[in-house]
């Protein structure tokens, strides 16, 4: 579609075949990818229900949209979330993409983003044929009335967390206007030196859920990617909404991956387990980088390094590349990120320590 940006990865791949060429083998930090195995109890859990013939609910079995509600409350201090309002979704980037499209978004709505912002938001706002505005404060919005604004935090690709009073404001704002918030939060299991707050935490919508939405992701925080399991809830009327046009577009989360999400949801040990694998991984980055003369702003969550050497950011990249080390540029991300690199943390520890040793010997 002419109307869309070009895929940004596929302009990596010259420096994916310059990275590879390196005597000890790529180092691929560009994309976010898991590389640890899914635990036993979740592949027992997709294999227990796969004789099962029949269609799928659209709206996810009782126990799935039971078990993200116990979660959220459990792990993130969400309240007034129903399980009629929990909705599965095939993953959270289709979500993403047609979420303004499945709300109702057109052309003269307004779509807002961050500035520096996961690039499925601003291609679901062009889905849709609605406008763009990167924003990360609501001066910049002026009297404007949006149809829906995003939210990130913990932020891909900066690792930036906001704090209660920044988001309970764009909540009150936000009312105020009709504005939808959506809020990405497929991050909010990792924070390190900073505490993410859900928007479905009662400090920020004070008892209302009117109006809001939270996207949350099994892919990092249980090693499902390849599962594509996710879910959106909030506002029961506007997740009833979105249902309504789910099961008529066939947007189906297969059984088996119901079951398994599930599962996960129900298992604070292996998040556990999973949170200190990357917290590991992030310690050995964050001083390579620190030590070779990166620095390392915001980063206080998520599953990233947001790293900077003061230069433009496809001098970084080919510079890593050169050293067998693959990262994706800040420009992927908006035009404010033109002198930074985003560094994934999910790589083994084995090519973790890889790139730790080659960034050391510089």
């Amino acid at each position: 579609m002419n109307r869309l940006p070009d895929f940004p990865w596929d302009s990596l791949a010259g420096q994916k075949e310059l990275a590879a060429a390196h005597p000890d083998g790529i180092v691929d930090l560009s994309v976010g990818t898991p590389v640890d195995p899914v635990p036993e109890s979740i592949r027992a859990a997709l294999a227990s229900v796969s004789g099962v013939p029949g269609y799928p609910a659209t709206h996810g079995t009782p126990a799935l949209r039971s078990a993200a509600v116990a979660a959220l409350r459990r792990r993130h201090g969400a309240e007034g979330v129903e399980p009629d309002a929990v909705l599965p979704t095939i993953g959270s980037k289709e979500l993403v993409a047609w979420l303004p499209t499945l709300l109702g978004a057109g052309p003269g709505d307004l779509v807002v983003i961050p500035e520096l912002a996961y690039p499925t938001y601003e291609v679901g706002a062009l889905l849709a044929g609605a406008s763009v505005l990167r924003a990360d404060g609501l001066t910049a919005l002026g009297p404007q009335r949006p149809r829906v604004l995003w939210l990130n935090s913990p932020s891909n690709p900066t690792g930036r967390v906001l704090g209660v009073e920044h988001l309970r404001k764009v909540v009150e704002w936000a009312r105020e206007r009709g504005t939808i918030v959506v809020s990405d939060e497929c991050y909010l299991a990792l924070g390190w030196e900073g505490e993410p707050v859900s928007l479905l935490h009662p400090s920020v919508h004070g008892g209302r859920l009117d109006g809001l939405l939270a996207v949350h992701s099994l892919s990092k925080s249980a090693n499902l990617a390849g599962y594509r399991a996710g879910f959106v809830t909030g506002d029961p009327a506007l997740v009833a909404d979105l249902l309504a046009v789910r099961k008529h577009a066939g947007m189906i989360v297969p059984r088996p991956v119901q079951e398994a999400m599930t599962v996960a949801l129900g298992d604070d040990e292996a998040l556990r387990e999973q949170r200190e694998r990357y917290a590991a991984r992030r310690a050995v980055l964050r001083k390579a980088l620190q030590d070779s003369g990166f620095r390392i702003d915001h980063s206080e969550a998520g599953l990233y390094l947001w790293a900077t050497r003061d230069e433009d950011a496809a001098v970084t990249v080919d510079w890593l590349a050169r050293h067998g080390i693959l990262v994706a540029p800040g420009s992927f991300y908006g035009p404010a990120g033109g002198r930074h690199v985003r560094i994934a943390l999910t790589a083994t520890d084995e090519r973790v320590d890889a790139a730790a040793a080659r960034l050391s010997a510089l």
